[in-house]
């Protein structure tokens, strides 16, 4: 078998830790490079050594260099770094996982038009769990496609900077698909004060940030005497990280093309 050569962003987060390590347990995979912004404390640092387990690897911030020895850059950070390392695998010819959220919509069309030169899989969430959940919310919402209210609630760590999640944003399109509407005209994203009687079509959204929680998930369908919730909840980071190793492999020898989790878990 082939092993997939893997660039990771943002090595030393949290997340990037988790991608490192999970790249050190794949039998398929090999850690070609370890990046960081060039006045990161930990640069020169094993990659390993971040949680224990040392590598081999060095952290550093040259992302030419990086990506001249990767198939693939995993990149799990913010949006405007995303964009700049976008524009180098292009250059490259690498392919991209992208599970950075907080995209605007000129940022989503720039990873669109890439993805015209290399194959890039962007996702709000790369855990195989969510996505079967996401399929589990569109058959739902076509059952409970009367008579249901339905609310997204969200949590996440201190940290997380972008609100709702991505994931949170991605159950939405799917229920709002699903019953026929348009989210961008039914959405509400938090209420305060005399909001008046809830409108039947609304799909609403709460956000709670705190503590160390990796990423729970809820889609409630309240009807007339009963209510439904589907749920998700992360304990680890690891399954987003596993699923992120998938994407990978499923670029692995394509040119170019747009895919999300639900192509590389062939749900489509």
């Amino acid at each position: 078998m082939e092993k997939i050569r893997y660039a990771i962003a943002g090595s030393s987060g949290r997340m990037g830790r988790t991608l490192i390590e999970a790249v050190q347990q794949d039998p398929g995979a090999i850690l070609a490079a370890a990046l960081e912004h060039a006045s990161s404390p930990f640069l020169g640092k094993d990659a390993g050594e971040l949680f224990g387990a040392p590598c081999g690897v060095r952290i550093g911030a040259d992302l030419d260099a990086a990506l001249a020895v990767s198939d693939c850059l995993i990149d799990f950070t913010r949006p405007e770094g995303t964009l700049q390392h976008l524009e180098a695998c292009r250059r490259h010819k690498v392919s991209l996982v992208i599970g950075t959220t907080g995209f605007s919509e000129l940022g989503k069309r720039a990873i669109e038009e890439a993805a015209r030169e290399i194959p890039v899989v962007f996702a709000p969430n790369m855990a195989v769990g969510v996505n079967a959940v996401f399929r589990v919310l569109d058959l739902a919402a076509r059952i409970l496609n009367e008579g249901y209210d339905v609310e997204v609630i969200e949590a996440h760590h201190r940290h997380k900077v972008d609100a709702p999640s991505g994931t949170a944003l991605r159950m939405g399109e799917v229920v709002a698909a699903a019953l026929g509407r348009d989210l961008s005209e039914c959405a509400v994203y938090g209420r305060e004060g005399h909001t008046g009687e809830r409108p039947a079509t609304q799909i609403g959204f709460s956000t709670i940030r705190g503590g160390d929680i990796v990423g729970d998930h809820t889609v409630l369908f309240a009807g007339a005497g009963e209510r439904i919730e589907i749920t998700h909840k992360s304990a680890s980071r690891m399954p987003y990280a596993l699923g992120a190793l998938r994407a990978g492999r499923f670029m692995h020898g394509r040119k170019h093309g747009l895919f999300d989790m639900q192509d590389v878990l062939g749900l489509k």
